[in-house]
């Protein structure tokens, strides 16, 4: 098994819809585009993976939505290096169709409330469901490292929550857990690095919004 030397996490350069929620009742969540500062922030980004990766191949996954299409364009890899592929499992948490801003400002009030993990928005996904398909990826991911000629490094080009979800399943976080953590800004990267151990680190947390509180030994 040829497992990566790395996976990296990237989070999509700041979007319309980040700058702006009032799009979300105009146009559909997956076709928002990148701002100027988003296509800034993605380029920034590319030019500290192009460093990290140094010439070598890389096995890229990215989430349908437009945003995370145009981050990956702006990444500016070399695409003789590289081998794309879409992962629809991979995008954003569904919050239904199209979104009236007052609704959706509502139902974030009461998603922090009862909890991001188990609250599901109306006609959408709940942080559960999302988990649900991240780590239905995750076995297609760890299928593929049987390949003898796998690339070194793997980059899953993402949503904030996703990247939170897909650490929390490879690490068997707790549900506590994960609810004290906040999402990565908007083109932040983090990185599961392969140690000489054959374990996985975070090359740096997520941040802390509170301390978690779990109901029993497991967390």
């Amino acid at each position: 098994m040829a497992r990566p030397q790395r996976i990296v996490l990237v989070r999509h350069g700041e979007s319309e819809g980040n700058a702006d929620d009032t799009v979300y009742e105009r146009e559909p969540d997956h076709a928002l585009r990148l701002t100027a500062t988003g296509l800034r922030q993605a380029r920034e980004t590319g030019a500290r993976l192009r460093d990290l990766f140094d010439g070598e191949r890389v096995s890229v996954y990215i989430s349908p939505y437009r945003r995370t299409h145009e981050t990956f364009r702006s990444l500016g890899l070399d695409l003789e290096r590289v081998r794309v592929r879409e992962e629809p499992r991979l995008r954003e948490q569904d919050w239904g169709n199209w979104q009236d801003r007052d609704d959706v400002r509502l139902q974030k009030a009461y998603r922090d409330a009862y909890g991001h993990f188990f609250y599901r928005f109306a006609q959408g996904e709940s942080g559960a469901d999302v988990y649900d398909r991240v780590g239905a990826f995750l076995e297609s991911l760890h299928r593929s490292f049987e390949a003898p000629d796998h690339p070194p490094n793997v980059l899953l080009v993402t949503h904030g929550l996703t990247m939170r979800l897909f650490c929390m399943r490879w690490f068997h976080w707790s549900v506590a857990e994960f609810e004290s953590l906040s999402n990565p800004g908007n083109g932040e990267t983090r990185t599961l690095i392969l140690g000489e151990d054959g374990r996985y680190t975070l090359d740096r947390p997520f941040e802390r919004w509170r301390t978690p509180e779990p109901y029993g030994i497991t967390g």
